[in-house]
């Protein structure tokens, strides 16, 4: 038996203008590049795939079924420029076959600097998926699958307004380092911490979905390389290799960027074809024994087989797997640090308006100011500051809207420069 999980990222960040140490404009985002962007990406990707997905989980009656992390910053954008593709999600919604993950509201790497912000960040995501789609998130993925046994125990730890656990379990990067002999192909457990098991809701075991990344990587890296081996990759080809888990696992965790489909992977290379018959394909390669299950319904239906121990943080980006994507140079570190030193002033200065002045007006500058500053804390303004080279490199360069990572540190500073002379001025 094999029981594949799929589970799409879907994220788009809010982009900064060209920002100069002259200007002093508060409005910091380049509304024209992120619709235009949001624009292209929904035609390429999020249209067609989800329209696909839809019709896939109607034809096999339930039978196929999807996990998706939207952050809070995407689910903006699409709710202002291409509204049809979020009614798209609240239809898969309704079909009890997708599941919608929990996140920072930002994209953020809050858990890194402020467990309050980072709270506060999950707690209003959590809201904006109950008020969307109708569901409470159980799972968690933090931002970029950035993960280490600590931040299984706060998760653990965090409760929902009955005091109940807020969470099953967490997804994570699968790594070769920390599994050692062991396959990525089961339920796995965080360590005990403090003498004491962790645990998650309904009194369950907290359990860990591991990223089975060569299998993952097939489809979202190699799927269109000419060069590959393997090249072309049928549905037939990869549900294979998806049954030949069975005796070392039962879980075959396909986790990617849902850009896999259409934009990383164009259309004319097929990969939406591979989508449509891939299915049907894992069913018919042994009939009876595989399915399609969501994360949550993993983690209910699996008990973890072992203790999966990861003390220093590890992540999906690039060979490394590790934060270096966004803390690997002095401008990522002194740029992450500048922007949660202004969390307490700013909260703080926030606070005392809403407090004590009347004027709407005031009180609107006020959320404004806290809104862009948690907007500056998405984790892709850091990413664009990568000094990586060779194939890393590549990819950075591939997603950077700048010219360097230079341009990208300064333009980021000149905005905060600026958020500090809103605050100041409040």
């Amino acid at each position: 038996m094999a029981s594949v999980i799929f589970y799409f990222q879907v994220h788009q960040p809010h982009r900064l203008r060209r920002y100069s140490v002259f200007d002093e404009d508060p409005f910091y985002f380049d509304d024209a590049a992120n619709r235009r962007i949001c624009e292209k990406v929904a035609e390429k990707c999020y249209r067609p795939a989800t329209s696909l997905i839809l019709d896939l989980v109607r034809k096999h009656k339930g039978n196929f079924k999807v996990s998706y992390s939207l952050t809070g910053t995407v689910l903006d954008q699409m709710e202002r420029f291409t509204p049809d593709v979020l009614d798209l999600f609240k239809e898969l919604a309704k079909t009890g076959c997708c599941e919608f993950i929990g996140e920072t509201y930002f994209h953020s790497l809050a858990f890194l600097y402020s467990f309050s912000e980072f709270r506060d960040q999950v707690e209003m995501h959590t809201q904006r998926i109950q008020d969307l789609f109708g569901q409470t998130p159980t799972v968690f993925r933090n931002t970029e699958l950035i993960y280490s046994n600590e931040l299984s125990r706060a998760l653990s730890n965090m409760t929902d307004d009955d005091g109940h656990p807020r969470f099953y379990g967490t997804v994570c990067e699968g790594t070769d380092h920390h599994l050692g002999f062991r396959s990525p192909n089961f339920v796995y457990k965080p360590p005990m911490i403090d003498g004491r098991a962790m645990t998650g809701r309904e009194n369950r075991t907290f359990g860990l979905l591991l990223k089975n990344y060569r299998l993952s990587d097939d489809i979202a890296f190699r799927f269109g390389n000419r060069g590959w081996d393997e090249w072309p990759l049928t549905a037939e080809k990869f549900a294979r290799w998806v049954h030949q888990i069975n005796g070392n696992g039962y879980l075959c965790n396909l986790f990617m960027d849902y850009e896999t489909f259409g934009e990383h992977q164009w259309a004319d290379s097929g990969i939406f074809g591979f989508l449509e018959h891939l299915p049907a394909a894992v069913f018919d390669v042994a009939p009876g024994e595989n399915h399609f299950n969501t994360p949550s319904e993993a983690l209910r239906r699996f008990d973890p087989v072992g203790v999966y121990d990861v003390k220093d943080f590890i992540s999906w980006a690039d060979t490394e797997r590790d934060l270096t994507a966004w803390r690997g140079n002095a401008m990522q570190w002194n740029a992450l640090e500048e922007t949660y030193r202004l969390e307490r002033e700013i909260k703080k200065r926030v606070a005392e308006v809403l407090r004590a002045e009347d004027d709407p007006k005031t009180r609107e500058n006020a959320h404004h100011l806290l809104n862009d500053w948690r907007k500056l804390t998405t984790s892709d303004h850091f990413y664009y500051m990568c000094t990586k080279y060779w194939a890393d490199g590549d990819v950075h360069k591939y997603f950077s809207p700048y010219d360097s990572p230079y341009d990208s540190y300064i333009n980021f500073m000149n905005v905060l420069d600026n958020v500090r002379t809103r605050m100041a001025e409040l």
